[in-house]
């Protein structure tokens, strides 16, 4: 299962939080992966800090 952003970052200081390749993804219980559609290893040691596919994801609309 997958879903959109958690309220928190899981590792705040990885480039992958902020990356239009991110995706999150949710086990059982509290566990949440970062899977990155664009590289061949899906799951990468985190935090990144540079990566060679990043591309900016756009800021997250405001709530209502």
């Amino acid at each position: 299962m997958s879903g959109p952003r958690p309220p928190t970052a899981v590792f705040p200081t990885s480039a992958c939080h902020r990356c239009v390749h991110n995706r999150y993804v949710r086990a059982k219980g509290d566990a949440v992966y970062l899977l990155c559609s664009a590289r061949p290893e899906k799951y990468l040691p985190q935090p990144v800090r540079v990566c060679a596919v990043f591309v900016a994801a756009p800021p997250p609309e405001p709530g209502p």
